[in-house]
């Protein structure tokens, strides 16, 4: 047997001998491990297998290793095909019947499958398979992205996004799911004006970069992309021809770039399908053939890394290209046999390309891989090629590849550094943006000199959301509320092909909240520090009463039943601010990053008491708030969101009363106005009762950052005069009385003087009087 795998081997090695007097494409080797201690493993379950006539390799963007090969044979590696391996199975248990793939996919530790039309899901960790719910409809495909930095959520909330659907389907009729859980569940999802339109769904793909869902559209032969949100959904993509069924590949990186491929056609897209060229072949540094169509070529496979391109044809020829900003031409790199019906091609690094072929083995369920590894910068070096030299020493920037943040109303300053080489003619940058969300300043200037006389250029990028630069029409997008996520490229126009190490500087930015942002209430002047209260006291457990009339726990300005005994949280509220009861008050609220203080916050703002006191009120009515429209309040707010608090009121929610949209009219013009900050002065007016209030704050105006930025803080009120123990409408009332009864009497005794009755009375006190005069006289009169 090892006699056999041998001439096996030298029959490969063989045929893809170059021709006498060429050099070598690549080392071919092939890997054969776990065999020599001659024990057999048995492969359980059913057999796995690609539909397709061609074989497709699917890489995990984030762990370089760990690979899906699809053929007549389907093998998942961990190590990159440096072992041999028994072909890939399905559980029995799940009862597939015969398990037919059409699609595959990594998101996050699971690889999504589609077999016989349904979704399952295969944790590559755990080695535990599942079937997706909420798949109602057969499928035939997934699609979805991956996003490699764990410590941003953002990031990881791409990776956990995937559709399914079924290529082929009436469009306005499809069945499409969306799901947030890495294909483990999923919910029907449809795009606006999706019924509208007209042809066959080609595919769905989120495409992050423009923080949009893209719909391919296939009518008469030609391809368009439809469009979730503002403002392209308001028409289709520029239309292509659409020739074949074209499957999609999304280039690693959220740059937006895609590759579209059949048998004879070959395109490709730099910003998620709003503008599609076909790719070029070159010879040299001139056109060959506008596309691949006029070349003869027939495509079997291809594969791209975030900026490079291979093709290998059923000519049995390689091409090699790369991934521009304006175009990404092709070459051929050999007309020496590689190809097999059964190889595939794969980046293994920048500029390092494999031509993979599985080999049976007759006396090992086990196969082996056949590999030929090629580096494409050794190749390209052959004059043959006529293949120009690159023109660049160093593009770089510290930014290359990382995440960012930019919160709204903040800013993000980037530099690169181009060095060219020497002799060549300035070097012009491309800076590419998502021109959706963010805008931009660029200034290039030169920097100095390099050791060996090379000028040195630097270049500064400024971003910010294009709203903020006073230049865009505020409708330029669907709405500046919603967070969103572009992309920047820095790349050089129309770079030779021998650039290969020379990989265009990218970066992901996220338009969202920035966590490191917090609110906090200044607390210059405290209940502690003036004596009232004490710090050593609230530490120890202290608690304090509400009185009956002035809460409620609905948080409806509704006397509550009992009083209620309030344990005070020292730990995370610190002492109270101090308060005066008798002079209106509004918090001053400060926008922390980290530990380092920002800014006084003046956005809108709103307060509620997170026990349920309301012996408070406002300062302003809607109506000398000059609201054009009815404002929101805590009532209205609470009973639209029952349960959830001082929590209910936020930016998502926030309606304001000065917004020319708002046409809700102003019916109550009295009604207390409850917002603080903005354009108006409004404050809190504490009614007459002393102690503490703890307040929820949050900030509501959307426009001022995409973060929830909230926070609790307490207050004491003091120098409120006590409460009378009688109130005080029955104490006039009393007082009133009384005064009467003294007037009356004032006038009736007079009058009464001189009567009959009013001479006996007079007597008998003059007698008590008289005896009263004497010790014991008033007991003995009694007795």
């Amino acid at each position: 047997m090892p006699v056999l795998m041998l001439l096996v081997a030298a029959a490969a090695a063989l045929r893809l001998r170059p021709v006498m007097g060429a050099e070598p494409l690549c080392r071919v080797h092939v890997v054969r491990t776990g065999k020599v201690f001659n024990v057999v493993q048995p492969v359980d379950g059913d057999r796995l297998y690609f539909s397709s006539s061609a074989p497709r390799l699917v890489k995990h963007p984030c762990h370089k290793n760990l690979g899906l090969y699809l053929g007549k044979q389907v093998f998942l590696t961990r190590d990159n095909f440096e072992s041999s391996l028994l072909p890939f199975t399905i559980p029995a248990s799940m009862a597939v019947g015969v398990p037919e793939v059409t699609s595959a996919h990594f998101a996050g530790p699971f690889l999504l499958l589609v077999v016989n039309h349904r979704v399952y899901t295969y944790d590559y960790k755990d080695g535990v398979w599942g079937a997706a719910t909420g798949v109602d409809h057969p499928v035939s495909h997934v699609s979805g992205d991956n996003c490699c930095d764990s410590s941003k959520t953002f990031c990881m909330s791409i990776s956990d996004s995937v559709f399914a659907y079924s290529h082929g389907e009436l469009v306005a009729q499809a069945n499409v799911y969306f799901s947030t859980t890495r294909g483990q569940s999923f919910q029907r999802y449809s795009i606006e004006r999706q019924a509208e339109l007209n042809g066959t769904l080609g595919g769905i793909f989120y495409f992050h970069s423009l923080s949009q869902v893209g719909l391919l559209a296939v009518n008469k032969g030609k391809g368009q992309f439809a469009y979730s949100h503002h403002p392209l959904n308001r028409s289709l993509g520029l239309a292509f021809d659409y020739n074949g069924t074209l499957n999609v590949l999304t280039v690693p990186g959220q740059r937006g770039v895609l590759v579209f491929w059949f048998e004879n056609s070959l395109l490709f897209s730099p910003n998620a399908g709003q503008l599609i060229d076909t790719v070029q072949v070159w010879r040299g540094e001139q056109v060959l053939h506008p596309s691949i169509y006029g070349a003869n070529i027939t495509v079997h496979n291809i594969a791209a890394n975030e900026n490079e391109l291979a093709v290998l044809t059923q000519e049995d020829h390689l091409y090699y290209g790369s991934l521009g900003i304006l175009s990404s031409p092709i070459i051929k790199i050999s007309e020496q046999p590689v190809w097999s019906p059964e190889a595939a091609l794969m980046f293994t690094g920048t500029g390092m390309l494999q031509v993979l072929t599985p080999l049976a083995d007759a006396a090992f369920p086990a196969f082996d891989f056949r590999k030929c590894s090629v580096n494409v910068q050794a190749v390209l070096m052959d004059p043959k090629l006529q293949v120009g030299k690159c023109k660049i020493e160093l593009l770089d920037g510290l930014f290359r590849q990382e995440v960012y943040t930019v919160d709204m109303n903040s800013e993000l300053e980037l530099e690169a550094i181009l060095i060219p080489r020497l002799g060549t003619s300035p070097i012009p940058l491309a800076v590419v943006s998502n021109p959706y969300s963010l805008g931009l300043q660029a200034s290039i200037y030169e920097f100095g000199s390099t050791f060996n006389g090379n000028t040195k250029y630097k270049l500064d990028i400024h971003l910010k959301q294009q709203q903020h630069w006073g230049r865009t029409d505020p409708n330029f997008t669907s709405s500046i509320k919603r967070p969103t996520m572009s992309a920047l490229t820095v790349d050089v126009a129309n770079k030779e092909i021998s650039c290969v190490d020379m990989k265009p500087l990218s970066t992901r930015i996220s338009l969202g909240c920035d966590l490191q942002k917090r609110i906090l209430v200044q607390n210059k002047i405290t209940a502690c520090s003036k004596g009232i209260l004490d710090p050593v006291e609230l530490q120890g457990n202290y608690t304090y009463v509400i009185e009956k009339e002035f809460y409620d726990p609905s948080f409806r300005g509704r006397k509550a039943a009992k009083d209620l005994t309030v344990a005070y949280p020292y730990k995370d509220l610190g002492c109270p601010r101090l308060v005066y009861y008798d002079m209106p008050w509004s918090p001053v609220v400060e926008l922390w990053r980290g530990e380092q203080f920002r800014e006084v916050v003046k956005a809108e703002h709103v307060l509620l008491e997170v026990n349920g006191l309301f012996s408070y009120s406002y300062s302003l009515t809607a109506r000398a708030a000059l609201c054009t429209a009815q404002p929101q309040n805590w009532s209205s707010v609470l009973a639209a969101s029952p349960g959830r608090g001082p929590a209910a009121w936020n930016r998502q929610n926030y309606v304001s009363c000065h917004d020319p949209n708002n046409k809700e009219p102003l019916r109550w013009p009295q009604a207390p106005y409850e917002v603080l900050g903005g354009r108006t002065d409004n404050q809190i007016i504490f009614e007459q009762r002393n102690g503490i209030y703890v307040f929820h704050i949050a900030i509501v105006d959307p426009y001022y950052s995409y973060c929830h930025l909230e926070t609790t803080f307490s207050v004491y009120v003091y120098g409120a005069y006590p409460l009378p123990a009688v109130p005080s409408d029955v104490a006039i009332a009393l007082l009133l009385a009384a005064i009467l009864l003294a007037v009356w009497l004032a006038y009736w005794v007079p009058q009464q003087a001189h009567s009959e009755a009013g001479l006996r009375v007079k007597a008998f006190w003059a007698r008590l009087w008289h005896r009263c005069q004497h010790p014991l006289g008033c007991l003995r009169g009694q007795r």
